[in-house]
């Protein structure tokens, strides 16, 4: 696996890629730093990527239970230390699932989604982050 971060100004605006898609990610820092709000800052990638991960892995559980998935929203929030490096502390991740869905599948799937398959999550909680979940339908 391999991406490339390509500088776009003289500050801290890159263009991320992967061999794996044709689509680039804008990432940009704080003004403090010469950011310009032209992108994505990279701990809130981080939350996108359990997110993500997250999701993927329980749309295809659900799917595979027969789940009538009509939509699904994610929200990741994440609590970061004062000191440097600001590393999360806690994040917790919310899903909302609308459609014709059981809850106690839907509960299940999520718990093998977060906790078993998610290697975003495995890589934070091994570094000691708290993380939790929960399910709305509709």
């Amino acid at each position: 696996m391999k991406t490339v971060l390509q500088r776009v100004n003289n500050a801290v605006h890159f263009e991320a890629s992967s061999p794996s898609s044709t689509v680039k990610i804008n990432i940009d820092g704080p003004a403090s730093i010469g950011g310009e709000e032209k992108g994505v800052r990279p701990m809130e990638l981080v939350l996108m990527a359990l997110g993500s991960c997250s999701v993927f892995d329980l749309t295809t559980i659900l799917q595979k239970q027969r789940q009538d998935i009509q939509d699904i929203r994610v929200e990741v929030e994440g609590d970061r230390r004062e000191e440097i490096p600001n590393i999360f502390t806690k994040i917790h991740i919310s899903f909302y699932l609308k459609g014709d869905i059981d809850e106690i599948k839907a509960q299940k799937a999520a718990e093998l989604a977060v906790k078993k398959y998610c290697s975003v999550h495995d890589m934070l909680a091994a570094g000691g982050v708290d993380i939790t979940y929960s399910i709305k339908i509709n």
